[in-house]
């Protein structure tokens, strides 16, 4: 185990032979920290943290501080999962859960840059990408693939579902439906993300099939429970249709509109 001689690292913490910890950083106990996991410079792990396999903590980071939340007690016994092969870059906040036993979590193979915030009981899930400065509140559920631009705010209990795309500086209030690149304040669906599901390796008659949806959805004069059941009449729809049906039919905080962008475009 390579730990500078500056850090300080609690005897009840739990580190893998394999970890490397740089100079300054502080480890409490109550921390497990898996087999490759390199902790740069100034880094702060608290109490309740869980870091898993081949993770790369960039300096400055804090993580599994306490939720920042008027009514939480300090005393309750909460935690931070973050999974295998992240990168966390500079100065980046994860803050633990505010529920007995469970945890703000973040999954496998996230690439998340600078200032980079995670409130309490946020969820995220794996390969995705949120650039400098992403804040998420509290409760944020994110999916898998979602692609977060510089700046962009999420607003508490909010979903965003897997494929979505935030562009820079956007103010998301309701759910991120699948597939959907999102703009604006407050954010709308301004077009499909068709460069991401062509990187998924979506074929073109599903993402065809996906557009008919959301045309269904917002530009055909019905209503979205309108919407949905006439949808529901195909009896053999693509998965990712049914993902999509199954993501606004689960929707509690309503899922965001749409807005005509001049020169955009949804095309294949």
């Amino acid at each position: 185990m390579k730990i500078h001689p500056t850090a300080i690292i609690d005897p009840k913490a739990e580190l893998h032979e394999s970890v490397e910890v740089g100079p300054f950083c502080i480890i409490e106990k109550d921390v497990k920290i898996g087999e490759g996991t390199v902790i740069e410079s100034h880094v702060k792990i608290q109490s309740g943290t869980r870091i898993g396999k081949f993770n790369r903590l960039f300096s400055g980071g804090s993580y599994g501080g306490l939720p920042q939340d008027l009514g939480f007690k300090p005393e309750t016994k909460t935690y931070l999962e973050i999974g295998d092969h992240n990168i966390l870059r500079e100065n980046v906040v994860f803050h633990r859960g505010t529920v007995e036993g469970k945890a703000t979590t973040v999954g496998n193979h996230n690439y998340l840059m600078g200032n980079v915030h995670l409130a309490h009981d946020v969820i995220v899930g794996d390969h995705n990408i949120m650039v400098q400065n992403t804040m998420l509140a509290g409760h944020v559920v994110i999916g898998n693939k979602v692609f977060i631009s510089g700046s962009v705010g999420v607003h508490q209990f909010v979903r965003v579902s897997d494929y979505a795309m935030l562009a820079g500086l956007t103010k998301v209030v309701k759910d991120v439906p699948p597939y959907a690149t999102v703009d604006g304040h407050p954010g709308a669906v301004v077009s499909l993300n068709v460069v991401g599901m062509k990187r998924a390796g979506i074929a073109a008659d599903v993402r065809l099939a996906i557009k008919r949806v959301y045309k269904t959805i917002y530009h055909s004069g019905l209503n979205t429970k309108q919407a949905l059941t006439e949808l529901k009449k195909d009896p053999n729809p693509a998965p990712e249709v049914q993902k999509i049906i199954e993501f606004f039919e689960t929707s509690k905080r309503g899922v965001v509109d749409h807005r005509f962008v001049s020169g955009g475009s949804d095309e294949e």
